[in-house]
C-alpha cells in the first residue's frame, strides 16, 4: 500500500470528506475518488461509504484505519528519530487533551517548550476523555491528557497537575452566603452535569459514592458536552454545578458564581498524561515527556 494514498484514505475518515482531505492534500477530488477507488481494489473491500456530503468508514474501513494511523505514526517516529541522530528535533506532535487540560493546563506549556524545540509544532485537539483514550490506543494522538483513569491495561498514566473542583451556585442562589453545605444536601437541588465518558462526571460520582451517593438520586435538569456550557447556565441561574475550579476562576473572583464547599467530599482532582503501553515512543514524545518533568516512571494504574 502507498503511504501517500494511506495518508489520504486517513484524512477523509477523520475529516468525513472527500473535499476537505482533497484540499488539506492540495490534490482535486477526482484525483482523491481515484485513489481510493484504487485502494479499495487493491484490499478487494469497501471501505468508504458516502452519504450525501460526508464520507463515513465501513467496518473494513475502519479496521484499516487503526493499522494505516500506526503506519503512518511509524513512519513520522523513523522520521524524528533520523532528525535527532542528525542533530536536531524537527516534525509534528499530536496531542489529545479533554477540556481542563486542553484548555487551561497545557496551553501555557506549549510555548515554553518550542522555544526550546522550534522546530518542533504541536498539534492540540480537545475531546472528552474517552475519546482522548480511544485516540491514543488506535495511535492518532501518541500523547493524551484526561482527568480520569480508566479500566484499559493498554495504557500508561503520569500524573502532571491537580486540580480541585468545587460546588458553584450563581450569586441569588440560598446557598450563596452559606459557608458550606453538607453533602446529603445536594440532591435536593438542580443540577447540572458533563455527559457520560467526562473526566469531570467521573470524578465527581466517584467521589459521591464514597458518601453513599449516587447521581441517579439527582435532580439533574441538564447534561452538557463541556465545562464552559454548564459555567454558561450556571451563571444564567439554570441550576447548580461541581466543576473544575481552573474553569470559574475567574467568575468566582468577580462574583459571579459562588464556590461552596461541601463538607466531608474531597473533590481534589488528578490530571494524567497517557500514552500506549506497547507503542514506541517518538523523540518528540520523549522530548515533551522529559520537558514536562514526567518521563521517568509512569503512575501506576488503578481499575476504578
Amino acid at each position: 500500500m502507498d503511504l501517500h494514498v494511506l495518508e489520504l484514505f486517513c484524512r477523509i475518515v477523520e475529516s468525513g470528506s472527500f473535499s476537505k482531505a482533497a484540499d488539506a492534500m492540495y490534490l482535486t477530488q477526482p484525483t482523491v475518488s481515484g485513489h481510493i477507488k484504487k485502494l479499495e481494489k487493491d484490499v478487494g473491500i469497501r471501505l468508504l461509504d458516502r452519504l450525501g456530503h460526508r464520507a463515513t468508514p465501513t467496518k473494513g474501513g475502519n479496521l484499516l484505519y487503526r493499522y494505516a494511523r500506526r503506519i503512518l505514526t511509524l513512519r513520522q517516529e523513523a522520521q524524528q528519530a533520523l532528525d535527532e541522530f542528525k542533530g536536531g528535533l524537527k516534525g509534528e506532535l499530536i496531542l489529545g487533551a479533554s477540556s481542563i487540560p486542553g484548555g487551561y493546563l497545557l496551553p501555557p506549556l506549549i510555548g515554553p517548550f518550542r522555544a526550546r524545540y522550534p522546530d518542533i509544532s504541536i498539534v492540540l485537539k480537545v475531546s472528552d476523555s474517552k475519546e482522548i483514550i480511544e485516540a491514543v490506543i488506535d495511535g492518532a494522538y501518541e500523547i493524551g491528557a484526561v482527568g480520569a483513569q480508566f479500566d484499559d491495561g493498554r495504557l500508561e498514566y503520569r500524573q502532571f497537575a491537580e486540580d480541585e473542583m468545587v460546588l458553584v451556585v450563581p450569586p441569588a442562589h440560598p446557598w450563596a452566603s452559606r459557608k458550606s453545605v453538607r453533602a446529603k444536601e445536594l440532591p435536593s437541588q438542580p443540577f447540572l452535569i458533563r455527559e457520560r465518558g467526562s473526566g469531570t462526571r467521573k470524578i465527581m460520582e466517584q467521589a459521591l459514592e464514597r458518601r453513599n451517593l449516587s447521581i441517579d438520586a439527582f435532580k439533574v435538569i441538564g447534561e452538557m458536552g463541556s465545562n464552559e456550557a454548564i459555567r454558561q447556565a450556571v451563571k444564567a441561574g439554570g441550576g447548580i454545578a461541581i466543576i473544575s475550579k481552573l474553569a470559574v476562576a475567574s467568575d468566582i473572583n468577580c462574583r459571579e458564581l459562588y464556590a461552596i464547599p461541601v463538607a466531608g467530599l474531597k473533590l481534589t482532582r488528578p490530571f494524567y498524561l497517557i500514552t500506549h503501553r506497547h507503542r514506541s515512543r517518538s523523540p518528540i514524545c520523549h522530548a515533551f515527556l522529559t520537558f514536562l518533568g514526567v518521563s521517568t516512571r509512569p503512575h501506576e494504574s488503578h481499575h476504578p
